[in-house]
């Protein structure tokens, strides 16, 4: 009964996105978290990746159901290495052996492009993960360049926002300065190896903390009058904008302007507890539906115009298993039986090249939270409860990994004047640590 219900939600949402989506206009990039005990299998998964047009998956381990599944069929992958696996790539032996079993295996069939070592290892205050960030990388690519892989798989690490030291106006973007020691030789990586930069950014953070003076139009690319960066005289209409051209900003300040940014994670839950503002259904189908109209018009930042937006969105499936707040087990776009958690509310004409004038919508809460153990490793969640002392609007990016170790960073970003001027000083709070 449960299959034949599936196979029926997959088989409508085959046929609207054959009808109204065959030709996506920008690259979507999707996030497949597997912290659940009642999802569908990977060959199952394939029609929902297609359906909302996604081209790219990333994986936070390199699941071996997953990338076998998905051989042959075009789907980019970004695979993930863990926290816990860092200290052993130093060893190029052990590096090897991983790539090799990793990524080598499955090579063409399965387009892996990119390997992330690690995530958010600088906003942890842990200085072995600090210290084996780079080295670990540095082994992962040196295992490619002697397997003959280095020009098909790059090697990156994701960054939470709170490395930034300044956030706001986004053209004074820089980064902490305790981290610029460690974060430049990951840049200068980077620029040798033609890497991108990943960030993860949550603009939820910031309404949830401070719902009075963060403008929910802003953070919903809703319409608005935008705020205007005093110094570069550059108009932004929403802050997931304003928060990449601040990692711009922050990556020229030490001199690598070069190097291509990525978005790793966004996206907004469809549901929360009492204490999570805006974390609702409506708001959820605003943001994400609003986010997959940007990238399929191929709008860069008010910084970089002409630079195609690289966003994987978060995340494919509402995960039942994950630690924290309610929001944590709602951010998917799919329910675990395959059905839409909501409808993204993006018609067939704004996302297709040409001549479509049908439109229609694709309907994509969530499941009740069970328990069992998750295939993914090193897999952090999204968000721990961050209390705000003041007025302050703040984005809070938290993470709680397998070992329920809880690190709490934010940034502040301060409202001026609500549609006339934003002004931003990213104060970074003192990280605590919790063991569940």
């Amino acid at each position: 009964m449960e299959h034949s219900r599936f196979y029926c939600y997959v088989s409508v949402i085959l046929f609207i996105s054959g009808l109204f989506f065959p030709v996506m206009v920008g690259s979507i990039g999707i996030n497949y978290g597997q912290i659940a005990n009642n999802l569908p299998t990977p060959d199952n998964v394939i029609p929902l990746v297609k359906s909302i047009g996604a081209t790219k998956v990333k994986l936070y381990d390199a699941d071996p159901r997953v990338l076998k599944a998905f051989a042959n069929t075009g789907v980019e992958f970004i695979v993930g290495l863990g926290n816990e696996y860092l200290s052993k790539m130093r060893d190029p032996d052990k590096a090897q052996v991983w790539v090799k079993a990793n990524v080598q295996a499955y090579l063409p069939a399965t387009k892996i492009t990119c390997i992330t070592i690690g995530n958010e290892v600088l906003s942890f205050n842990d200085t072995s993960l600090t210290d084996n960030l780079l080295p670990a990388m540095q082994g992962i690519h040196t295992a490619l360049v002697n397997l003959g892989l280095d020009k098909q798989v790059s090697v990156t690490t994701a960054h939470s926002l709170a490395v930034l030291e300044v956030s706001y106006p986004p053209s004074a973007g820089s980064f902490r300065k305790d981290l610029v020691g460690c974060i430049t030789p990951i840049l200068n990586f980077h620029a040798k190896t033609n890497s991108p930069f990943l960030i993860n950014a949550y603009p939820f953070f910031a309404f949830k903390s401070n719902p009075k003076q963060v403008s929910l139009d802003f953070v919903l690319f809703q319409p608005n009058q935008g705020v205007v960066d005093p110094k570069s005289n550059f108009h932004y209409d929403n802050m997931l904008f304003a928060q990449i051209d601040a990692v711009y900003s922050a990556l020229a300040s030490l001199g690598y302007s070069k190097v291509p940014v990525h978005i790793s994670e966004t996206g907004w839950p469809s549901k929360g507890d009492e204490d999570e503002v805006g974390a609702t259904l409506e708001n959820a189908k605003k943001y994400n539906g609003n986010l997959f109209k940007t990238i399929c018009q191929r709008k860069g930042t008010p910084m970089r115009p002409n630079t195609d937006l690289n966003i994987y969105v978060f995340a494919l499936f509402n995960e039942n298993m994950k630690p924290g707040p309610t929001s944590e087990r709602n951010y998917g776009l799919f329910k675990p039986d395959g059905s839409p958690a909501y409808s993204l509310g993006i018609n067939g004409t704004s996302l297709i090249s040409t001549n479509s004038t049908a439109t229609a919508t694709t309907t994509i809460t969530t499941p009740a939270p069970q328990s069992q153990q998750s295939s993914s490793t090193g897999y952090l969640s999204i968000s721990v409860a961050v209390k705000h002392q003041e007025s302050t609007p703040v984005i809070a990016v938290s993470h709680v990994d397998r070992n329920q170790k809880a690190c709490r960073v934010c940034l502040s970003f301060v409202i001026q004047s609500l549609g006339k001027s934003l002004g931003c000083n990213a104060k970074r709070q003192e990280k605590t640590a919790a063991t569940d």
